[in-house]
């Protein structure tokens, strides 16, 4: 028997059907859902981020949605001591699992973090100012001087993980690169990679229908409470898609129509990348969304493999 504790993630593209594939197995397992998708974690926007309505939480216990302000950021390694938390407080008899669309969050809690010290935080604080005055190409552009590897992971408009690769190598003189070539100890966890996929061409109407729902459910009032809330449009809450376009409406720069179809092309291309990246991983098994009871039962055998008693 595999001694270490199994862990379901489900994984796939935004508006894929995660949550209902979730709900699914809530209905044959005890099961606690911990989020890890980076957008769903800020309290100011559960309709923009489309986060668990209040009738799916009702169903199994939910961790890891709308817990951040606007103002905080959450990086992967924040991300992996909160979720391991949430795993350890689940009773043995509970499931965890994990869902969302976050692959960079999910690969470092399966597959391990680099050993990177901690940074000071006068360090992080004079290269986040940086980023805000100077921009995420700039600090691209040091970037490629000291670590040209990493930059062929990231993008100059990436703020955040240019910043937070530029602060590890001042703290520790060595880049992102060879921190990441560092050995990371075996995870205790056990996990199984359950795919909601869906092709580009389909998936794509049915976001901008989902998009459609969400601004009558109430989109625009939300961003205007939480500009009220936060009026600095650098704060990492921002930046997510959806909230960008309706902040810009908000103040007045693209009229609502300009706003709902900038939100749709942003959000298909963020769909695109998160295909393409849960594509380069080989351990997953991918369902439609309409086959959750397959799902479910290829989850139940693989759980009797692993000899959970749950």
């Amino acid at each position: 028997m595999n001694q270490r504790r199994p862990i379901v993630c489900i994984l796939g593209p935004t508006g894929a059907g995660k949550t209902a594939t979730s709900l699914g197995m809530a209905k044959r397992f005890s099961i606690r859902v911990i989020n890890f998708d980076s957008r769903q974690v800020y309290a100011d926007f559960p309709v923009i981020t489309a986060q668990p309505s209040d009738e799916e939480r009702a169903v199994c216990p939910h961790e890891l949605y709308g817990f951040l302000s606007a103002t905080e950021v959450l990086n992967a390694a924040g991300f992996v001591a909160l979720a391991k938390n949430k795993i350890e407080e689940t009773a043995l008899s509970e499931l965890p699992v994990l869902v969302g669309g976050t692959g960079m969050y999910l690969q470092s809690l399966t597959s391990g973090l680099a050993p990177i010290p901690d940074i000071p935080d006068e360090i992080r604080e004079r290269i986040r100012k940086r980023a805000e005055e100077e921009g995420g190409p700039a600090l691209y552009a040091e970037l490629e001087e000291v670590d040209p590897e990493y930059c062929k992971r990231t993008h100059p408009n990436n703020r955040q993980r240019n910043a937070r690769a530029l602060e590890v190598y001042e703290a520790t003189g060595k880049n992102f690169t060879w921190w990441h070539s560092r050995e990371v100890p075996p995870s205790p966890y056990n996990f199984l990679k359950i795919g909601i996929k869906v092709e580009l061409d389909e998936l794509t109407p049915l976001l901008n229908l989902r998009i459609n729902t969400m601004l009558e459910s109430g989109a625009v009032e939300e961003a205007r409470k939480a500009w009220a809330n936060c009026p600095d449009e650098n704060a990492p809450g921002w930046t997510g898609i959806g909230c960008v376009e309706l902040l810009n409406y908000i103040k007045g720069e693209i009229s609502l129509e300009e706003a709902r179809l900038l939100w749709a092309k942003n959000t298909r291309a963020y769909a695109k990348r998160q295909l393409t990246w849960f594509k380069r991983e080989k351990d997953i098994k991918w369902f439609a969304p309409e086959e959750y009871e397959q799902a479910v039962n290829f989850t139940e055998q693989w759980l009797a493999d692993c000899g959970w008693e749950g």
